[in-house]
This record gives structure tokens, sequence and C-alpha cells, in this order.
């Protein structure tokens, strides 16, 4: 057995543990093989004509869903589309009240919580209260055994890895590693677990077996 073969079989079975725990936390979820059946089932959940909205969206991106949203019969808030600060910090409001908001996850626990990072708190903010579902783009590279483990790569390894694009003065931006910092440009300033919801079925995760984001 190839070693492809080996992670897929491993990715699906992790996966399948991993939807009932979503499930019993009341959101929903699927696992995709691919990129390509991700956004097939992406644009299956998102109906025409609707607002949708995203922040960074890396996975999102890796898939071509952004993309093909901008090309079809939706509404997009694309902040890629604006210029200035003022521009990007509007269309960040408005993805508040959007029918869809598009997100990755910093990491995913085998129980079913997930973990994100943020530095000016506009992507937790939409997960957490606003916009009407919100869709999460997972790689399985991103599901962690514990929540414990989970928080510990949100912090280790894909704020460092993150800033390296974003290039802040910070000490994880010349180090690599975390240095628990507060500094004017760090990216972790909230931390939030999502470990239920109340509105059932609002957060959906789409579960991809490859590789995605940070």
């Amino acid at each position: 057995m190839s070693m492809e073969q080996v992670t897929k079989l491993y990715y699906e079975k992790r996966a399948a543990v991993l939807i009932k725990n979503i499930e019993r936390r009341h959101n929903t979820a699927c696992y995709c093989a691919t990129k390509e059946e991700a956004l097939k089932k992406a644009l299956e959940l998102i109906p025409e004509g609707s607002v949708v909205g995203w922040g960074g969206a890396m996975s999102a991106m890796q898939i071509g869903l952004p993309q093909a949203l901008n090309a079809g019969n939706y509404v997009t808030l694309d902040r890629n589309k604006v210029d200035t600060p003022e521009e990007k910090e509007e269309i960040a409001h408005k993805c508040l009240l959007a029918d869809f908001y598009l997100t990755g996850a910093n990491a995913i626990s085998m129980d079913g919580q997930m973990v994100n990072i943020d530095g000016n708190g506009n992507r937790v903010a939409a997960i957490i209260y606003g916009p009407k579902k919100v869709l999460v783009i997972a790689g399985m590279n991103k599901v962690c055994d514990t929540v414990e483990d989970a928080v510990r790569r949100a912090r280790t390894v894909a704020a460092p890895m993150n800033q390296q694009r974003f290039l802040g003065k910070t000490p994880c931006t010349v180090t690599g590693s975390c240095g628990d910092c507060i500094s004017d440009n760090c990216i972790c300033n909230q931390i939030v677990i999502t470990r239920n919801s109340r509105v059932p079925g609002r957060i959906h995760f789409i579960l991809v077996g490859e590789e995605l984001g940070l």
C-alpha cells in the first residue's frame, strides 16, 4: 500500500469519528477526499444570490471557493477587491451580516472543538455571532487529538507560520517560534474555542482529505 493510500485511509477513519463529535455539538459536517469534491460540496450548500463574506480564508482559497463565488451569481464581500484600510474595515463589518461566512480553522480537536486565533478579531467575531451560516473549510492536517493539542497547534504552528506571511515585528517572525508576545503586531490577540453551537446547524464543517492552510 502506498503512502498516499495510507494517508487517505487515515484521514477517512479520523474524519468519520470527528464528524460524529462535531454533530454531537450541534454543528454539521461532511468529509470530502479532495479539494475538487470540497468545492463542489461548498457550492451545493450556498444558494445562488446569497451574500457571502470571508476574511483571509486561505483554505477556502486553496479549493477555489472565493474565486468561484466571485465568478458566479452571488453577492461577495471580498476585501481583496478594495484598496484602502478603511474599505477593508467596512467589508469586515458587512461580513457580520452576511448569509454565509467562509473561514478556516487553526485547529480542530478529535472531540469536535474548533480553535481559532486572531489578530484583529473580525474572523472569530463572525464565527461567534452575526452571519446566518458559517462554512468552515479545513484540511485534515488541522485535526489534533485533544483540545489542548489544538490550542498548542494554533499558538505554536499556525500563528508563527501565518506571521511569515505578514512579517510583523514579533518574536515569531524572527525565530519561527511563539514568544508569547503582546507586541503591537501580535496576531494572537484572541484565542477562541468553539465547543458547541446554541443555533443547531449554523456552523458547517467541510473536512478535506488533503493538507490545506497553515
